[in-house]
C-alpha cells in the first residue's frame, strides 16, 4: 500500500498472503476462501499476489523451501514473538526422485511426466565421453545445460546455454567430452535412429 492510498487493510490480509503462498494449514483454507469471496480488499490482495507467487515457479526449490529444521525454528520464533502457538510447516508432499541409469553412462532423474501431452521433463547426466543416441524429435525439445560441456551436432554448449529443437528435426550426435548435466523437456514419442 502506498502513502497516498486510503485503503485500510483487512485484518485477514496475513491469512490471504499465507493462502496465496499455499502456506495456510489445510483446515483454515475453506474459511479464508469464504472470506476472500466476501471481501473486496482481500480479493484485490490475492489478485495482486498471484503473479508474484506464480513467478516463484522459476526459482530453485532450495531457496523457496528451506530445510524443515529452519522452518520449524522460524515457526517457534514467530510464535514466541506473537504470543501464539507455533504453526509448524506441513510435511513434505514430494519425494526427491532417484537417478536411474538408462544406458551405460547415461542417467536420468524424472521430474515431471505429462501423459496427456506426451511430454516429459527430466535431469539427464552424461558421463565423460558418452554419446546420447541419435534421435528425431516428435515434438519441441528444450534443453538447459547445468554443468559440463555438451555437443549437439556441430554446436558446443556451456553451462547456462539453452537449445531448442523443433518437431521433426533430428540430433545426429549428442555427446560430452567432459560429462554434463542438463534439464531436458521433450516428447515421449521421440524416435531413436
Amino acid at each position: 500500500m502506498n502513502a497516498g492510498s486510503s485503503r485500510i487493510p483487512c485484518h485477514q490480509s496475513e491469512s490471504v498472503a499465507a493462502y496465496a503462498l499455499d502456506a495456510l494449514p489445510r483446515h483454515e483454507c475453506t474459511a479464508i476462501e469464504a472470506h476472500i469471496a466476501s471481501c473486496d480488499a482481500c480479493r484485490a490482495e490475492l489478485a495482486a499476489l498471484r503473479p508474484l507467487v506464480d513467478s516463484f515457479a522459476a526459482w530453485p526449490t532450495d531457496v523457496l523451501r528451506p530445510a524443515g529444521s529452519l522452518q520449524a525454528r522460524l515457526a517457534r520464533r514467530i510464535a514466541a514473538d506473537a504470543g501464539q502457538p507455533a504453526v509448524m510447516p506441513p510435511a513434505p508432499g514430494w519425494l526427491e526422485p532417484s537417478w536411474e541409469e538408462v544406458a551405460p553412462g547415461i542417467s536420468c532423474k524424472l521430474l515431471a511426466n505429462d501423459a496427456a501431452s506426451e511430454r516429459v521433463t527430466m535431469l539427464v547426466r552424461l558421463a565423460p565421453g558418452v554419446d546420447y543416441p541419435p534421435h528425431i524429435h516428435a515434438g519441441t525439445e528444450e534443453l538447459h545445460l547445468l554443468d559440463g560441456e555438451l555437443w549437439i551436432d556441430d554446436r558446443k554448449l556451456y553451462p547456462g546455454d539453452y537449445n531448442r529443437a523443433e518437431a521433426g528435426s533430428s540430433d545426429r550426435r549428442v555427446w560430452s567430452e567432459t560429462g554434463c548435466t542438463c534439464v531436458l523437456t521433450t516428447s515421449t514419442r521421440d524416435t531413436l535412429l
